[in-house]
C-alpha cells in the first residue's frame, strides 16, 4: 500500500488500518443479518407457541419478547454509533425496570441474561466474543438488574394484592348496598360498570354496557324522565339525582335512585361518575308502613267512633224527632175541613230541612268510617271544624264544657285531606273534654283557634283549662300506645302527628302556666304546598 503525499508544514500523518475497518465493517453487517434471522425465527417460535399455551403463559412470552426487541435495538444503535458499555448497560437497566413494573419477574430475569451478553459480547473488549477480561461491570449489572427485579416484583405483588383485596371489599359492600357504580365518557360514549351494577340491571358482566341496554329496562313511564335526563347531561354536562324504575323482563318492577357528577368539565372530555342504588325493597318498606298506618288510622277512627256511639245517636236522633212532629203537624192542617196549606208547605219544608240535616250527620259518620286513600286538596279548614264540632257537641254538653271558636272569616284554604283532618281535630276535641272530665270549681272551657302566620302557613290551636301535662307527659304524649285513659289505646295522638307531619305539618304541645294545654298543629296554605 502506497503511503500519501505529504504536503510542506504538514505532520505526517499515518494512514488507517482499512483491513480493521473492512472487517468491523463486514462483522458488523453479519451481526445485523445474524440477528435479523435470529428475530424472525425467535418471533414465529412465540407467535406458535402463543397459540398453545395459557393466557398466563401468553403474557410472559409477550413480555420476554418485548423485552428481548429492545434490547436488539438498543445494541443495534449503540453498536452504529460506536457508544462505550455504559451507555447500553443504563439502557439495559430502564428496559428490566419497565419489565419489573409489570411484574413479571421471570421475562425480566430472561432479558436481563440477554442484555448481559449482549454487553460482553458487542461493547466490552475483546469485542465479538465472549471472554469476560473485567467481571466488574457484569456483576456490577446482574446485582443491580436482580435487586432492581426482585423489589420492583414484590412491590407490585403487594401493590396488586391490596388492590384485589380492596376491589374484593368494595364489591362486596356494593353488593350488600346494593349499590353499582359507573363512568360514563359523554363524548366517546364509553361507558362503563361495576359487577353490582350488572346485576341491578340483569345484564350478563361479559356485555358491553350502552346507553341503549339502560333504556331498554327502563320502565315505560318512566321512559321520557330518563332520556331527557340522559340528552341533558350528554349536553350539558350536567349532573343529576333521580329516582326512576326498571321493568324487568320477568315483568318484575325494580326502583332505583340514580346520582352521578361531571368530572373534567374544562377540558371539555367530561366524565360522569356515579352510582345505581337498588331501593325496591325500600320503596316496598315504605309502602308497607303507610299501608300499616292507613289500617291503624281506620281502626282508630272506628274505636273513635264507638266512644262517640251515644253522641251520634242523639245527633241523629234531634232531625228525626223533628221530621215526625213536622209531619205530624202537617198532615193536621191537612186534616181539617179547611185545609192549611201554607202551614202545610212549611212543615213540609222543615221536613225536608230536618232531612238533609239527618243525611249530613250521616256522611260525616261515613266518611269518618270510609277506608279511603288519601285525597288531598284546596279546603276550607273553619268550615271543615265546624263539621266536626256536630260530632262531639253532645259530649261536650254531657261533661258541661263551653266551646268557644275564634275562626276567622279571611283565613286562607289549606291542602290537606278533609276527613284524616277531621280525625285529627276530633281526636284532640276529645282529649281535651276528657282533660276537664274532673275538673270542679271552675269553668271548663275549650277554645278552638286558628290563624294566619307567616311563611303562608295556618295555625291551629286547641286549648282546655283540664288537669294539665307534666314534663313527662309533654315528652310521651305522642308515643304510640302511651295513653293516660284506663279504656284508651294510647294511638290518637301518634297517629294525629302522622297525618299532620304527611301534610307538611307540625303537631307538638305545650303545658300553661295555669290549667290546661295546648295542642297545636300547622298546615300550609292552598298556595304553599309542595307540588
Amino acid at each position: 500500500m502506497e503511503s500519501l503525499p505529504q504536503c510542506p508544514g504538514m505532520p505526517h500523518l499515518q494512514p488507517p488500518d482499512l483491513a480493521v475497518t473492512e472487517e468491523r465493517n463486514r462483522l458488523a453487517q453479519g451481526i445485523h443479518h445474524t440477528l435479523a434471522q435470529t428475530f424472525v425465527a425467535a418471533a414465529l417460535q412465540m407467535t406458535l407457541l402463543l397459540h398453545r399455551r395459557s393466557n398466563s403463559f401468553r403474557r410472559e412470552v409477550a413480555n420476554c419478547l418485548t423485552g428481548v426487541v429492545a434490547v436488539v435495538l438498543i445494541t443495534w444503535v449503540c453498536f452504529l454509533i460506536h457508544r462505550k458499555a455504559l451507555t447500553p448497560m443504563c439502557l439495559y437497566l430502564i428496559v428490566v425496570v419497565l419489565l419489573s413494573l409489570r411484574g413479571r419477574f421471570l421475562s425480566s430475569i430472561v432479558v436481563s441474561t440477554v442484555a448481559m451478553l449482549c454487553l460482553d459480547y458487542f461493547f466490552v473488549p475483546p469485542l465479538f466474543s465472549l471472554v469476560v477480561s473485567d467481571p466488574l461491570p457484569f456483576i456490577t449489572f446482574l446485582i443491580s438488574s436482580a435487586v432492581i427485579t426482585r423489589l420492583v416484583s414484590r412491590v407490585g405483588k403487594l401493590l396488586n394484592k391490596k388492590l384485589q383485596q380492596s376491589e374484593a371489599y368494595l364489591s362486596e359492600a356494593q353488593r350488600l348496598s346494593h349499590t353499582g357504580s359507573f363512568g360514563w365518557q359523554a363524548s366517546t360514549g364509553v361507558l362503563v360498570w361495576s359487577e353490582e351494577t350488572f346485576r341491578i340491571f340483569e345484564y350478563e358482566p361479559t356485555m358491553k354496557p350502552t346507553v341503549q341496554m339502560v333504556i331498554q329496562r327502563t320502565h315505560p313511564e318512566d321512559l321520557a324522565l330518563i332520556e331527557r335526563t340522559i340528552r341533558g347531561a350528554a349536553q350539558d354536562g350536567k349532573g343529576f339525582d333521580c329516582e326512576h324504575r326498571l321493568l324487568m323482563p320477568d315483568g318484575s318492577v325494580k326502583h332505583l335512585h340514580i346520582a352521578a357528577h361531571a368530572r373534567g368539565k374544562q377540558s371539555g372530555k367530561f366524565e360522569l361518575i356515579g352510582s345505581v342504588m337498588d331501593i325496591t325493597e325500600s320503596k316496598r318498606a315504605q309502602e308497607a308502613l303507610r299501608q300499616a298506618q292507613a289500617e291503624l288510622a281506620h281502626i282508630t277512627r272506628i274505636t273513635t267512633m264507638g266512644e262517640l256511639a251515644a253522641s251520634i245517636a242523639h245527633e241523629v236522633n234531634q232531625p228525626l224527632a223533628a221530621i215526625i212532629m213536622n209531619g205530624n203537624g202537617g198532615l193536621r192542617w191537612l186534616a181539617g175541613k179547611s185545609p192549611n196549606l201554607d202551614e202545610a208547605r212549611e212543615a213540609l219544608q222543615r221536613i225536608i230541612r230536618d232531612g238533609n240535616r239527618a243525611g249530613e250527620i250521616i256522611c260525616h259518620i261515613r266518611a269518618l268510617f270510609k277506608k279511603t286513600e288519601s285525597a288531598k286538596g284546596p279546603l276550607d279548614l273553619n268550615e271543615s271544624i265546624r263539621e266536626i264540632i256536630v260530632l262531639a257537641k253532645s259530649e261536650m254538653e254531657k261533661q258541661r264544657v263551653t266551646l268557644r271558636l275564634e275562626l276567622p272569616s279571611d283565613l286562607p284554604r289549606v291542602v290537606g285531606d278533609r276527613v284524616q283532618l277531621q280525625q285529627v281535630m276530633l281526636n284532640l276535641m276529645l282529649n281535651a273534654i276528657d282533660a276537664m272530665a274532673t275538673v270542679e270549681g271552675r269553668a271548663r272551657d275549650l277554645v278552638i283557634r286558628t290563624e294566619s302566620i307567616e311563611e303562608r302557613k295556618v295555625f291551629v290551636t286547641v286549648r282546655d283549662s283540664g288537669i294539665g301535662l307534666d314534663s313527662a307527659s309533654m315528652e310521651q304524649a305522642f308515643t304510640a300506645f302511651h295513653t293516660t285513659k284506663p279504656s284508651g289505646l294510647g294511638m290518637g295522638l301518634s297517629i294525629s302527628r302522622s297525618i299532620v307531619e304527611n301534610h307538611s305539618g307540625r303537631l307538638w304541645v305545650t303545658a300553661h302556666d295555669g290549667p290546661g294545654a295546648s295542642f297545636h298543629f300547622t298546615l300550609l296554605t292552598a298556595w304553599d304546598s309542595p307540588g
